[in-house]
């Protein structure tokens, strides 16, 4: 028995049973039981599990006709909508998987999500098509997309809508706009209500908890994004148990504003409250006095979050007039809550910030702070079924308490490897007592009470308000500037979003008049905002090792002074 379970919940059992079912009868069985209850809500449109679950069918069958088989990848990029809902569980539906892209990436990022995942179909809004199309175009023939299917904001929602459910005026000029769609190399662009107007039979549902479901990416410390294999029984384990650890039930009432596209909005909210058969109040972009409106308006219950949006929203010359009495349940992570913040929370309004930890590899959370006592700027404890340990990172030896060394995470909420990429998951895993961990390459401590604390990275990452920034990446994408010779991208301090992405540039000889600001400027057009260099320092020379590598880690530590 390990020390955490002493402050285990009485209330919760310490594993869960995870179902051989599909993640799409979750919200198949929840259309019976609750038809005409609100799945979702957008802007003052509600549309029920009935409504959501037939038009997840008929967008099935399309996918379908449109030679989607069983373990197809699908691209699903688009910001939080009930059509990014219905799309997620459409593509299940049709034993498909889904693969969640960033909608801030651009057309040179985007190609990776399509060849990668060899994907033919890609589901998105009208305001990305055009990126995705110009993606799919610039591919060699054969590799690009075979269909693009497109959707506007307001397929969704009145843009007359008005009052406290009404969009930001700052939004509407972008949620309203019309878009001529794109014309695509070789494929078919179809209109979202083409698509679900299809009459055609969508194909007999026959995956189960062992088949691949999700196949979300994430980056490393060299190379493209990875794949993460996740099958129906890793993110069905953490829906369950999320549900439980957050008081679960079809009462509840979410806050989706962390993005879909991300593992914790995907899994800790979406699939969490569709599995509980509760409602999603849906946000596409964080705006704090919308926010604050939601949870008074609609008696928000759970807020699964990022520590700078509680920031903001306590920082609004409107807070007072909102009402958050209805909250139960407030968590997150991403980054580090400040005392100071959490405490306020406590004080004025009686709820404790439940943060989290996890990773794209273990479905969001592997870690959770419990409820009822949760400890400040912490990870929390290891969550139901896991296994978390900390131990040398040379050695692969247990540490003792206090003693800093990788967290390593064993447990069925753990993903199966990296897609198409072998050597890469051989590296990450390892058995130890007769089980499979991962590694997490993050460094932290477990004090006597078995709280993990994290305290660095073994991976070279920069997080910025919970976006996890690879800095090869940005580097490989910055090498395609004309002026650039040699880039090192680090992280710099940033009193809002915990990190902000800074990049170390060489200029070529031919372009020494390339000034700083038109290096961010060019960066700002070709990737997704929250990896694009907020500042550039233009040097002479990046410090390297005997060997001829560039010593980031130099760069990082001067930076930190």
């Amino acid at each position: 028995m390990r020390p955490h379970h002493a402050f285990w919940p009485a209330r919760l059992p310490e594993k869960v049973t995870v179902p051989e079912t599909s993640l799409w009868d979750n919200l198949a069985v929840n259309a019976r039981r609750y038809p005409e209850k609100k799945a979702l809500v957008f802007f003052g449109t509600a549309i029920s599990y009935r409504q959501l679950a037939e038009g997840a069918e008929r967008l099935a069958a399309q996918l379908h006709a449109l030679g989607v088989q069983r373990g197809d990848r699908v691209v699903l990029c688009m910001q939080n909508c009930p059509q990014l809902v219905m799309a997620h569980f459409a593509i299940l539906r049709a034993n498909a998987v889904v693969v969640p892209v960033n909608p801030m990436n651009r057309a040179e990022e985007l190609k990776h999500y399509i060849t990668d995942p060899q994907a033919r179909v890609a589901i998105t809004t009208a305001d990305l098509a055009v990126e995705l199309a110009a993606a799919s175009d610039g591919l060699p023939s054969g590799q690009g997309l075979s269909h693009l299917v497109v959707t506007s904001y307001t397929d969704a929602f009145d843009p007359a809508v008005g009052g406290e459910d009404a969009p930001p005026d700052a939004w509407m000029g972008w949620l309203t706009a019309a878009h001529a769609l794109p014309a695509l190399d070789g494929g078919e662009v179809l209109r979202w209500e083409a698509a679900l107007a299809c009459t055609s039979p969508a194909p007999a549902h026959v995956v189960g908890a062992c088949d691949l479901a999700i196949l979300p990416y994430t980056s490393g410390t060299t190379g493209l994004p990875k794949g993460c294999m996740h099958f129906h029984r890793s993110i069905m384990h953490n829906a369950i148990a999320s549900a439980l650890w957050g008081s679960g039930s079809s009462e509840n009432i979410a806050l989706a504003v962390l993005p879909v596209f991300h593992i914790t909005g995907m899994v800790s909210v979406m699939h969490t409250t569709i599995y509980s058969g509760g409602t999603l109040v849906l946000m596409p972009r964080w705006d704090r006095d919308l926010a604050g409106r939601m949870i008074s308006r609609h008696k928000v219950t759970n807020w699964t979050n990022v520590p700078t949006m509680i920031i903001d929203l306590l920082g609004s010359p409107h807070f007072a007039q909102y009402d958050l009495t209805s909250l139960v349940y407030i968590g997150g992570g991403g980054a580090a809550m400040p005392q100071a913040v959490a405490q306020r929370l406590l004080d004025q309004y009686g709820l404790r910030y439940a943060e989290g930890y996890g990773l794209t590899e273990t479905a969001a959370p592997s870690h959770s702070n419990p409820p009822d006592a949760p400890k400040q700027q912490c990870l929390g404890i290891p969550f139901m079924s896991t296994d978390a340990r900390v131990v040398d990172p040379d050695t692969l030896v247990e540490l003792p308490v206090g003693e800093q060394g990788e967290i390593i995470v064993h447990g069925p909420e753990v993903f199966e490897g990296y897609w198409n990429k072998p050597d890469a998951t051989r590296a990450v895993f390892f058995e130890k007592d007769g089980k499979r961990f991962f590694r997490t390459g993050d460094l932290g401590y477990v004090d006597a009470d078995g709280y993990f604390f994290l305290t660095d990275r073994l991976k070279r990452m920069i997080n910025a308000s919970g976006f996890k920034v690879w800095p090869a990446e940005v580097e490989a994408l910055m090498f395609r500037h004309p002026a650039i010779q040699e880039a090192c991208v680090i992280g710099t301090r940033d009193a809002y979003r915990g990190e902000s992405v800074k990049a170390v540039v060489v200029l070529r000889s031919t372009h020494q008049d390339t000034a700083e600001q038109e290096i961010i400027d060019w960066c700002r057009a070709n990737m997704a905002a929250y990896k694009a260099p907020r500042t550039v320092q233009i040097v002479d020379a990046l410090p390297k090792s005997g060997s001829g590598k560039v010593m980031w880690r130099a760069l990082q530590e001067q930076e930190k002074q």
